[in-house]
C-alpha cells in the first residue's frame, strides 16, 4: 500500500539522507536554543513549534549540504512537480508533552490531550470567529527525523485514509462557488464534520521512524501528535524537520492532484 491509497508512508532509509542529516541536524537542534526564537516555545516548554526555523535554501541546501534528495520527495514530486521549498519547521517535543498554555483553554488542551491536537493543514482560522478557509494549499508534508521516533516520544500520528474523507468533504464545501474564490469560503462545519467521521471510522496509526528514513504524508491526511509517555521512554526529546512547499495552482491544485 502506498501513500497515495493510505494517506502516509514511511519509507526506507535512503543513503542520500545521510550527508545531509550531517550538516542538518546540528543546525535544527540548536534553533530550540536560539533567543531570536524563542516564541516558538510552547505548552509549558514541552514542544518547539520552530515554523520556518531553518534556514536552508529553496532546494534544501544549508552550509556545505546537497540538495535535499530522497525516495520520498520523488514521490511527492511525482505528484506535484518540482516545488520551491520554504525554510523547514523543526518540530521538537520533549517529556511531559503536552503541557497546558496560561492563554489554552481547558477544552483545547483536552482535545491535544485526547484527540492528538488532531487537525488538516491549510486551513488557518480567519477572523474575529476564526473561522477556517485554505489559505495555505500544500502539495505534501514531508517529515525528515532528526532524531529517533519511538512510539512514546510524542510520535506523529495520521488517521489511515482521512485524505479521501478530506477531499470529498472539502469539494462538496466549495462546489457552489468558484474556483477562484475558493480560498474564502468556509470550511469549518464541513472540516469538522469530515474530521468526526475519521475519529470514528478510521484507524489511528502512531508513526515512528529512524533518522535516514522518510515520512510522506498526502496533503489531505488528518494528523496530530500523540502525547508524551511516562512508560518506557527515556528519549531526551523528539525531532523532525518538515517541509510543506505550496500548490502553484493554489486551492484548485489542492483538492484536485491525487
Amino acid at each position: 500500500m502506498s501513500w497515495l491509497q493510505t494517506g502516509w508512508q514511511v519509507f526506507d532509509p535512503d543513503p542520500r539522507l545521510f550527508d545531509w542529516l550531517a550538516e542538518m541536524t546540528p543546525a535544527a537542534l540548536a534553533t530550540a536554543d536560539d533567543p531570536a526564537h524563542a516564541q516558538w516555545h510552547r505548552h509549558g516548554g514541552t514542544w518547539f513549534a520552530g515554523v520556518d526555523v531553518l534556514k536552508n535554501d529553496a532546494e534544501g541546501r544549508l552550509g556545505t549540504s546537497g540538495r535535499l534528495t530522497c525516495q520520498a520527495l520523488e514521490e511527492a514530486e511525482r505528484i506535484t512537480g518540482r516545488l520551491p521549498l520554504h525554510k523547514a519547521q523543526i518540530s521538537i517535543t520533549y517529556p511531559g508533552y503536552p503541557l497546558q498554555d496560561p492563554d489554552e483553554s481547558d477544552a483545547n488542551h483536552r482535545f491535544r490531550k485526547t484527540r492528538d491536537a488532531a487537525h488538516l493543514d491549510g486551513l488557518l482560522p480567519i477572523g474575529p470567529k476564526r473561522r477556517r478557509m485554505i489559505r495555505e494549499p500544500h502539495g505534501y508534508i514531508l517529515g525528515l527525523p532528526l532524531t529517533e521516533n519511538g512510539p512514546n516520544d510524542a510520535p506523529l500520528v495520521v488517521w489511515e485514509g482521512s485524505h479521501e474523507v478530506m477531499r470529498h468533504a472539502m469539494r462538496r464545501a466549495l462546489q457552489d462557488e468558484p474556483p477562484e474564490q475558493w480560498h474564502e469560503v468556509d470550511v469549518t462545519q464541513a472540516y469538522h464534520a469530515a474530521r468526526r467521521h475519521c475519529f470514528d471510522t478510521l484507524n489511528r496509526v502512531k508513526v515512528t521512524a529512524m533518522p535516514g528514513q522518510a515520512i510522506l504524508l498526502h496533503r489531505l491526511t488528518l494528523h496530530g501528535v500523540a502525547p508524551w509517555s511516562s512508560k518506557g521512554s527515556t528519549a531526551p526529546l523528539r525531532a523532525i524537520a518538515y517541509f510543506r512547499p505550496e500548490l502553484p495552482g493554489g486551492v484548485f491544485d489542492w483538492v484536485t492532484l491525487a
